[in-house]
């Protein structure tokens, strides 16, 4: 079984709401960050929110805050990504990542720092 599968992506139009799911199985006990970042294509992955589990703390990235807002259940062991007023260049395929660690970083953001990332949702914003 996969750690994480996400699913919740789709086509949407520009200003429409979607909202993302991200189901961990596993050793979720043990990963402290889960983050959301987005592949878009002939672009490098882009950080688009993440939250420290075990502190509550959420991040995002500069473009998205008030728009975009980060959720969990606890059982089962699920985190949310609410999109509001979606942007055609928000289009990507959108992928969840989780991170052991003990201690809090400052990592978040970065793709590589993350020990397990998913194959994705595709997400798609006509104009």
């Amino acid at each position: 079984q996969a750690p994480m599968v996400e699913s919740g992506g789709g086509l949407v139009q520009t200003g429409d709401s979607l909202r993302l799911s991200c189901a961990a199985s596993g050793r979720t006990f043990s990963w402290r960050y889960l983050g959301w970042f987005r592949r878009a294509p002939g672009k490098d992955h882009e950080f688009v929110a993440a939250l420290d589990w075990i502190d509550g703390d959420t991040f995002y990235v500069d473009s998205v805050k008030g728009r975009f807002t980060l959720s969990r259940t606890t059982e089962p062991h699920m985190l949310f990504l609410q999109m509001n007023n979606l942007k055609p260049e928000e289009t990507g395929v959108y992928f969840c990542a989780a991170k052991f660690a003990w201690l809090t970083s400052d990592r978040y953001s970065s793709v590589d720092w993350y020990d397990y990332r998913d194959l994705g949702t595709q997400v798609t914003v006509s104009t």
